[in-house]
């Protein structure tokens, strides 16, 4: 599993301009279950996604699609981990 830190990296204008292709890019991997959550940091910097994809081969491939990130809006943290404990109802999202 991994958590994706995303750090605008222009103003607000600027993500703004690219937040319905960004949505479009997240509404893409829910469909594909690649994605589990995501919202904006507060304060507003940047977003957060939790992504159950495959490996980090894939998320590398999953990242370079968002605009925000082809746009040069955002730049993208990864860390990986694995879950040891999870909330009941959570398991779904682990054995996809």
């Amino acid at each position: 599993m991994f958590v994706l830190l995303l750090k605008y990296i222009k103003p607000i204008e600027e993500v703004e301009k690219e937040l319905e292709p960004h949505r479009a890019y997240l509404e893409k991997y829910y469909s594909l279950q690649k994605f589990i959550c995501s919202g904006r940091q507060n304060p507003r910097v940047g977003g957060v996604i939790l992504s159950n994809a495959e490996n980090r081969e894939e998320v590398e491939a999953i990242i370079l699609e968002d605009p925000f990130y082809s746009k040069k809006i955002a730049t993208y943290e990864i860390i990986e981990f694995t879950p040891t404990m999870h909330a009941e109802g959570f398991q779904q999202f682990i054995s996809m």
